[in-house]
């Protein structure tokens, strides 16, 4: 476990700085040629807040990069040209969102988010060459003979144990209950939290309840859980809109233990939806402690957006190690075996870019970025623990 993991001030003001800047086509930047990264994913609905995050890290820091003049590969200097497209977390747009990418001649693709997406586009990437960085967790996108997908943070299969333990050993918790949406993606997440519990000794007494993702009215649904009186309850895979909405019912219904999740939120959300009531709730940071409170273009700044940013920084960073790459995916994969580089985003001098997911995996198909484990307070999130995957 590494405590000492935080953002670089200079590094964080400089995308901020970034984001209030007027697009100046300069002569120069006009000479550049252009690389176009892709990015399919959710933008709209009830989980829009997991890829708004990507598209914003990525516009924030192709923005920074194109106003100092580009970034050089090789002999050449690109501008950076972020491509969106918003599968609206349905399968079958992912598949349409991942062909355009394919027939505008993008290698490089950030997302999707979800586990049905990153699962769907699986073919349409691997015949048209494109690397793609899903935050999505099914182990059969990056074990082999899938090699095409890297995901882009910490999975719930990686993060929950370390939650657990740590709620365990500093909370007392003995007992769990879960509860998540009727979806693949949520249930899967669900199961292996079951899993994860169970391994550290933990009484589940709960473990089959769930939601249908419209809801709002999460009362009937939990007065069986809070009946049971869990010291924990954990909201498997839960969107950012349905959070508040969970958090509300429970206390109102009189649940006095730990409320936790392994997926992102936004503080926002959470101050709006559920207030005073959402204080203490425990959720997946981004890969820092929280340093950043708004931006002029972008509006209020997502902490999740803290891992969100080192895709695009990776990919452009991998690129460089090996300009064959730009055209080649095979170049990519090879060069991240022994792909580093200096980490811009934390203050520890020694700290890294490089591919993690040997453990987990059997091959690097994973970002190494650091687990930050955030708890709610008074709408804004503070650092719990924060701790390393291999």
């Amino acid at each position: 476990m590494n405590h000492s993991v935080f953002l670089s001030r200079a590094a964080l003001l400089g995308l901020v700085s970034a984001l209030g800047l007027a697009t100046v086509v300069t002569t120069a930047e006009a000479a550049n040629k252009v690389l176009k990264i892709g990015f399919v994913g959710v933008t709209s609905g009830p989980a829009a807040a997991w890829g708004t995050s990507n598209v914003r890290s990525m516009q924030t820091l192709a923005a920074w990069w194109n106003e100092k003049g580009g970034v050089k590969i090789g002999d050449e200097t690109y501008n950076l040209d972020v491509v969106a497209f918003d599968d609206q977390k349905d399968p079958k747009r992912a598949i349409a969102g991942m062909e355009k990418m394919a027939q505008e001649g993008i290698h490089y693709v950030v997302g999707p988010n979800v586990d049905d997406g990153a699962a769907a586009v699986r073919p349409v990437a691997e015949k048209a060459g494109i690397i793609y960085f899903p935050y999505a967790f099914p182990k059969a996108l990056y074990t082999k003979p899938a090699s095409n997908a890297v995901l882009g943070m910490v999975a719930n299969y990686q993060s929950a144990p370390s939650i657990y333990k740590y709620l365990k050993e500093n909370k007392g918790v003995k007992t769990v209950a879960f509860v998540c949406a009727n979806e693949s993606d949520p249930i899967s997440q669900r199961d292996g939290g079951v899993l994860a519990a169970k391994a550290l000794g933990l009484n589940v007494v709960a473990d089959k309840d769930t939601y249908e993702n419209n809801t709002r009215d999460f009362t009937p649904v939990l007065t069986p859980i809070v009946k049971l009186k869990p010291d924990l309850l954990v909201l498997s895979g839960v969107a950012p809109a349905n959070a508040p909405l969970l958090i509300r019912s429970a206390r109102e219904l009189g649940f006095e233990g730990v409320v936790s999740t392994e997926t992102a939120q936004d503080a926002k959300v959470l101050e709006e939806g559920a207030g005073e009531l959402a204080n203490g709730f425990i959720s997946v940071g981004g890969a820092s402690t929280p340093e950043i409170r708004s931006t002029k273009k972008f509006g209020e700044y997502n902490d999740e957006s803290n891992t969100k940013v080192y895709a695009l920084q990776y990919i452009v960073d991998t690129l460089k190690a090996d300009p064959k790459a730009i055209d080649n995916v095979d170049e990519f994969k090879k060069a991240m075996d022994t792909f580093s580089a200096p980490n811009p985003f934390l203050k520890d001098s020694s700290a890294t870019l490089h591919y993690v997911g040997m453990t987990s995996f059997g091959q690097k198909r994973q970002l190494a970025v650091p687990l930050v484990v955030n708890q709610y307070k008074d709408g804004k999130f503070e650092t719990l623990f924060v701790a390393k995957v291999d």
